[in-house]
């Protein structure tokens, strides 16, 4: 195509007006006809276009919006955390997924629509929808790389705009929408999208396996552990649990089907113990290290999970510590610095009540130990979270009398991290790690050091986060996403 390809004109979709709903599910069942009709419109441009079609317009469909309106001060009750607005006005979101969120979009809709006894409006938006996008929705289309086409694709086609991808919202720097609407929802329609195509590159399984409630773990092991829970859980079906998938997208539901080992495994292997309505648990390995931490979190936080919880291996710096105790965090030494910028280190995490008690209930179970007995296994104190994995090659001066004055109990790399990115996201949070080496008391971790106690708190250490997530899951909503989380200008949703 010549230069002038960009002058094309701009054929769209066809699509109904603004509509007013009372309703909540019908609602949810407009925007996703209107989200249909622009990918399935984008998704067939593009095929002919692939197909050998030369562009005769320029083509452009857009995001699905919500929209609501309050013309008085709305007087809501005050123990409310999420679900209403503040003050009056105009509040807008545009919307993806439809299909993979409409349990969570119906229940937030329709919390707006009771609370405040107004309809929502759904409409177009005017936000232009990525072709990258649509055809990752709708098919195992790729979209070619700039220059294979003999016509730039941004010519004939909207391509992701960084400008809609930030956290802007979440991190309470996002002025009002160019149409002077606030903030209905955390993220905008293009940066889910961006999240929900990331999580299958770094995961190998696909946005719709993850459930609610979601495990992080820095140590393979606990793979292990989780896939042989699942086969136990799928074989006794009073549990709940009725599928567990692997990466690569394999799903079983019989407890001896076999699962194929990939020849190539994600930066980030996820599992996903399967419950109705998105209730089961996704375990994610992250390996080492602070930035795959936030990467992980930074995506699966679009999905809105109900809670996250790190089960991981950390340094014991405790003399009365030993090699398999447990640590349950109460506060963080954040030395990660890859929050930095979107979380200064002077903001506290504060320790969510539910949680800790969640957890602290699921160690007694699982050891059979309750009240002082509980404290020979069980530490409650500071988790330092540093970005050096061979801090104590250097200088003992400084990081040692850091993490004394921080009353610290054990280091890691990844917990004040996930903790962290819980706060700025508003998901529930929590920590409970496993003392593997003790590098100040002469311990380190070397092959051969582990004891049989050691051994048996390891599996035992994958069975209480479980546990504490099954515990989480039994509360009620506003139970679980407390006003803790929430700050000054909250959005509506969740």
């Amino acid at each position: 195509m010549d230069s002038d390809s960009r002058y094309l004109p701009v054929e769209t979709p066809d699509t109904p007006g603004r509509e007013q709903f009372t309703d909540a599910p019908a609602a949810v069942a407009r925007l996703q006809d209107l989200y249909a009709r622009s990918t399935g419109f984008l998704l067939d441009r593009f095929t002919k276009t692939l197909e050998g079609d030369r562009p005769t317009a320029r083509y452009r469909a857009f995001y699905p919006e919500l929209r609501l309106t309050v013309p008085t001060h709305p007087k809501v009750d005050s123990r409310l955390s999420f679900g209403h607005v503040v003050s009056p006005g105009s509040y807008s979101a545009t919307v993806t997924r439809p299909d993979l969120f409409g349990n969570y979009l119906t229940e937030q809709i329709g919390l707006l629509i009771r609370n405040h006894g107004v309809p929502v409006a759904v409409g177009i938006s005017d936000t232009p929808m990525p072709v990258h996008f649509a055809v990752a929705a709708q098919s195992d289309l790729a979209v070619p790389q700039e220059g294979v086409l003999d016509f730039s694709l941004r010519d004939v086609f909207d391509v992701p705009d960084l400008n809609t991808m930030n956290d802007d919202i979440v991190n309470g720097v996002a002025g009002p929408m160019p149409d002077g609407s606030l903030h209905l929802a955390a993220f905008t329609a293009q940066r889910i999208d961006y999240s929900l195509a990331r999580l299958q590159h770094y995961t190998a399984t696909a946005a719709d396996h993850f459930q609610n409630f979601v495990l992080f773990t820095n140590y393979q092991f606990y793979v292990d552990e989780f896939e042989a829970f699942a086969r136990r859980a799928l074989a006794d079906r009073s549990l709940g649990y009725d599928r567990f998938v692997a990466p690569g997208n394999q799903e079983i539901s019989d407890p001896e089907a076999p699962l194929a080992a990939l020849t190539k495994l994600p930066q980030m292997p996820t599992y996903h113990l399967k419950r109705a309505n998105g209730q089961g648990i996704t375990l994610v390995n992250i390996g080492v290290g602070p930035s795959n931490a936030k990467t992980a979190t930074d995506h699966i936080a679009v999905l809105r999970p109900h809670a996250w919880l790190m089960v991981g291996h950390c340094a014991g710096l405790r003399n009365s510590q030993s090699l398999g105790d447990f640590v349950l965090a109460h506060a963080y030494l954040r030395e990660d610095h890859v929050l930095d910028d979107d979380l200064p280190v002077w903001v506290p995490i504060p320790a969510l009540a539910e949680v800790q008690v969640a957890l602290q209930e699921a160690v007694a179970e699982v050891t059979r130990l309750d009240g002082y007995e509980l404290k020979r296994i069980m530490r409650t104190g500071t988790v330092a979270t540093i970005d050096n994995r061979n801090w104590e090659l250097r200088d003992q001066s400084g990081p040692v009398h850091r993490l004394s004055l921080s009353r610290a109990v054990a280091l890691d790399m990844e917990s004040a991290t996930i903790a962290a990115n819980g706060f700025r996201f508003r998901v529930p949070y929590g920590t409970l790690l496993c003392v593997s080496d003790k590098p100040l008391h002469g311990e380190l971790k070397l092959p051969g050091m582990a004891t049989d106690f050691y051994r048996t708190q390891v599996a035992n250490h994958l069975l209480i986060g479980i546990r504490a997530m099954e515990k989480l899951r039994e509360m009620p909503l506003d139970r679980i996403h407390s006003r803790k989380l929430r700050s000054f200008n909250e959005t509506a949703f969740l």
